[in-house]
């Protein structure tokens, strides 16, 4: 299979398509930007509180619908802040829950390789008794902050593909 290439980012990259949801939507006090850093890298900043019933920070990308079938991992070059991160996607972007797989960061570069059979469905940090991902439509995919404390966090993307 050829790789895919979900989103490369560059000095030119738009972001028009990723948007900020974080606890703000539930009534909490966290805050988060995305914005490209000078060296051209996708860059989630922000802090995680956990007033008002929060913890949590969201960046969400929507696109074109890709079709994974004979996909077996979704590759994101990154850069964190040695915390742990999840990685969502939604196969129709309508759908209530996301499809979940934690990660953990160093402090440098790092391809993360996220096999496409272990994303797990999962609602409002709940698990749910569904089955795994099977990659056969791709609508929305999110990166999500939310370890139960209050922290800064950095997390810069480079590139996202699917192999």
């Amino acid at each position: 299979m050829k790789p895919i290439l979900i989103f490369d980012f560059d000095l030119k990259s738009d972001l028009n398509n990723w948007k900020i949801v974080n606890d703000a939507v539930m009534g909490g006090k966290s805050q988060s930007k995305f914005y490209l850093n000078p060296d051209g890298s996708g860059t989630f900043e922000g802090s995680v509180s956990l007033e008002n019933n929060g913890g949590f920070c969201s960046v969400k990308y929507v696109c074109e619908p890709i079709h994974l079938t004979d996909a077996k991992h979704i590759c994101i070059r990154l850069k964190g802040d040695g915390k742990q991160y999840q990685f969502r996607v939604k196969p129709h972007q309508t759908d209530s829950h996301s499809y979940v797989f934690p990660f953990q960061t160093t402090t440098d570069w790092q391809t993360i390789e996220i096999p496409i059979s272990e994303l797990y469905p999962a609602f409002r940090g709940q698990k749910l008794d569904l089955p795994s991902y099977d990659g056969s439509n791709l609508e929305e995919i999110a990166f999500l902050i939310g370890n139960k404390q209050e922290e800064p966090f950095r997390l810069q993307i480079d590139s996202i593909e699917v192999k």
